[in-house]
């Protein structure tokens, strides 16, 4: 697989999942006005939330290290950005839950 290809099918999913970023600002937002909160504590009505969100976010890292492990990697890579598409799907599924859990909540 060419460099350049495999630069193309990062920065394809790099911006899928920059797209990501209006819908979790959203569920943040929602989630505050639901149950306001001023501090650390996270209201135990939206636990599940909280921790979709985390889980998308600790996805998002693993996601990106898989990325800068493949353009680090030598000798030819014949699945591609397999590995990061797999990681970066973890993403998306754990930013819907988000979203469902607080669609159940009321928001």
């Amino acid at each position: 697989m060419e460099d350049e290809q495999l630069y193309d099918e990062l920065v394809h999913i790099a911006n899928q999942l920059a797209d990501l970023s209006p819908r979790v600002r959203l569920v943040c937002v929602e989630a505050q006005r639901l149950v306001p909160s001023d501090g650390l504590d996270i209201p135990g009505s939206l636990a599940g939330v909280h921790r979709a969100l985390s889980k998308a976010g600790n996805s998002l890292a693993t996601t990106a290290e898989a990325a800068a492990m493949l353009r680090l990697a030598v000798g030819p890579i014949p699945v591609g950005a397999a590995s990061v598409h797999r990681r970066a799907e973890a993403v998306f599924e754990q930013v819907a839950e988000a979203e469902r859990l607080l669609s159940e909540a009321g928001g």
